[in-house]
């Protein structure tokens, strides 16, 4: 199976009326019914924001590599498949699907361990039928939104 890079973006709102811009990956059907990534690991960052909770520049220069790095490590061998992005209110949120909690806190520390202490949580739970995938592709579907692909 091919890993695409095919990611969209829109626009929503939590609870609190704050806006957050969602970042969901395309083209993972056959990952999801290959039923071998059963357990979510969301990866939650808290940060002091601008007046419409988007991180400042500082911040957003450190979140990117940390993105990248943490992306590039857990999907070399498809340990696991980051999902979605969410930035808004204060917080980023990095969903991954994995195979194997375990290993993946490993290659997490591994992949982080050139940078400074972060300001990261990290959440994991049972989600074999892939549910917050699916909701946060509704998203995509109600805002009809645009499509941005990314180097494939």
């Amino acid at each position: 199976m091919k890993l695409s890079n095919n990611w969209f973006t829109t626009v929503s709102e939590t609870e609190n009326g704050a806006m957050v811009i969602v970042c969901g990956r395309d083209d993972l059907e056959l990952y999801v019914r290959s039923g071998k990534f059963k357990e979510r690991v969301e990866i939650y960052w808290k940060y002091n924001g601008d007046s419409r909770g988007m991180p400042c520049e500082s911040d957003a220069r450190v979140m990117e590599p940390v993105q990248d790095a943490l992306q590039k490590a857990m999907e070399k061998d498809k340990l696991a498949i980051l999902t979605g992005v969410y930035t808004g209110d204060n917080e980023r949120t990095w969903v991954f699907y994995t195979r194997n909690v375990p290993a993946f806190g490993e290659m997490l520390n591994k992949a982080l361990s050139s940078f400074e202490k972060l300001p990261i949580v990290i959440y994991t739970e049972k989600d074999p039928d892939w549910n917050e995938y699916h909701e946060m592709y509704e998203l995509r579907q109600e805002e009809g939104s645009d499509d941005v692909l990314a180097d494939e």
